[in-house]
């Protein structure tokens, strides 16, 4: 696939999916309450777990109405996750996505709800009303439920969370930084391609060759943003930049130096498109370019 092909793709994607989450995300929510779940997740991100939702279901021949449902929920999930590590009982930062976090915004406990009310959204996505005109089956919601559940929570990207904020300033060795990844940012990433592989038939063996593709993808992408923290402006990266750095917590920059991060990356990278090739997909050229993006952004 050429390049323009895959980025007319990706516009149309993030076109779809920017609709779906300004129709879902209410305006109307009591007491400013939409106001800023909606600053909170509409017009910014690079939106890749959505991307890689419908790509992964494109490559199994899924039902993509399912897949988009799928894409908002994850896409409520981490932006969620932002506000709240944004907060100053957390990362304590001021600017995400290049304006004011929303606690700055909106205030502590407005940002709290906000986050709160956006993980239940999420769930509320996924299990649309029998007579919705994009009905799942039952089966189906309760997959897709537990596969984002698991992702977020003590065994994912909370589980990762707290290790994090358990680690500043303690020494870690690479495979303790691995696990708090693979945890905080590689599990919903995974679970990305997951969901949209669970909206289609999908054998036993596309699906490890699926897990293995987003795992990998995961940690890549997380060695990505550790040395981009360190190399790239904040007016660059849209977020405060070397805030790592400053507050001390071990990162693969930090853990094995920037030239050895950035093998690693790749080498994760080679380990993603090699799982695809031991399976047959429908169509994983999605997927195989949007890991070529994650490893070579710069942002």
């Amino acid at each position: 696939m050429s390049q323009a092909l895959f980025e007319s793709w990706v516009r149309d994607e993030l076109a779809r999916v920017e609709q779906a989450l300004s129709d879902w995300v209410p305006v109307e929510a009591p007491a400013g309450l939409g106001e800023a779940m909606r600053y909170g997740v509409l017009d910014g991100g690079k939106r890749l777990r959505p991307l890689l939702v419908r790509a992964a279901c494109e490559a199994v021949d899924g039902d993509l109405s399912a897949a988009l449902r799928a894409a908002v929920a994850v896409e409520l999930i981490h932006a969620y996750s932002l506000v709240h590590d944004d907060m100053p009982c957390m990362d304590n930062d001021v600017l995400r996505r290049g304006k004011p976090t929303v606690h700055v915004r909106f205030g502590e406990a407005g940002a709290m709800l906000a986050g709160d009310a956006m993980q239940a959204l999420a769930f509320e996505v996924l299990t649309p009303d029998e007579h919705a005109s994009d009905a799942m089956t039952p089966a189906l919601q309760a997959r897709l439920c537990g596969l984002l559940a698991r992702a977020a929570g003590q065994s994912g990207m909370a589980g990762g969370q707290a290790i994090d904020l358990a680690s500043i300033g303690k020494p870690l060795d690479e495979s303790s930084l691995r696990d708090m990844h693979r945890r905080k940012t590689g599990a919903l990433l995974q679970a990305s391609v997951l969901m949209g592989a669970a909206t289609g038939q999908c054998s036993a063996e596309a699906w490890q060759a699926l897990s293995a593709f987003g795992a990998a993808l995961g940690l890549a992408f997380q060695i990505v943003d550790d040395i981009l923290d360190v190399t790239q402006a904040s007016d660059k990266l849209g977020k405060t930049a070397g805030k790592d750095l400053h507050a001390n917590k071990p990162t693969y920059v930090t853990v094995l130096g920037l030239p050895e991060a950035r093998l690693r990356a790749h080498a994760l990278h080679h380990q993603a498109l090699a799982a695809l090739d031991r399976v047959g997909l429908n169509d994983a050229s999605h997927l195989r370019l949007l890991a070529d993006m994650v490893v070579d952004r710069d942002s």
